[in-house]
C-alpha cells in the first residue's frame, strides 16, 4: 500500500511535468508533410486478397488482411490477417477504406459496445 506522502509526491510531480509536455514544439515540417497530396492515396485500394480464414480460436477475433497506404512507397501495401484478443461486451469493427470529400481515407479497426 502506498503512503500518503508517496502519493502526494507523485501527484505534485505529475502536476509539475504535465504543463511542460503540453508546450513541446510541434515539428511544422512534419505536420505540413502529412497534409501533402502525395502522402494520401489518390486512387482506391485494390480488391482485398483472398486469405484462407483459420479455424476459430477461443478468446480471439480474426482481423482479415487489408491494404494500407505506404507514404514511402506511395502505394498500397498488404497487411496480412491476424488474431487479436477478444474484449467481452464489445464488438470489433473491421478496418476499412472509405471515400470522403474526394479523398480515400482509412478507418482503423476498433472495439465498439
Amino acid at each position: 500500500m502506498f503512503s500518503r506522502r508517496f502519493l502526494l509526491k507523485a501527484l505534485l510531480t505529475g502536476a509539475t511535468i504535465a504543463p511542460l509536455v503540453a508546450i513541446l514544439p510541434v515539428d511544422e515540417a512534419d505536420a505540413q508533410r502529412s497534409q501533402r497530396p502525395e502522402n494520401r492515396p489518390n486512387r482506391p485500394p485494390p480488391r482485398p486478397r483472398h486469405e484462407r480464414r483459420p479455424p476459430p480460436r477461443r478468446g480471439q477475433v480474426w482481423v482479415p488482411g487489408y491494404w494500407e497506404w505506404s507514404v514511402r512507397r506511395r502505394d498500397y501495401v498488404w497487411v496480412p490477417g491476424r488474431w487479436i484478443p477478444e474484449r467481452r461486451g464489445f464488438h470489433y469493427r473491421q478496418p476499412r477504406w472509405t471515400h470522403r470529400n474526394g479523398e480515400w481515407m482509412f478507418i482503423h479497426g476498433q472495439w465498439v459496445r
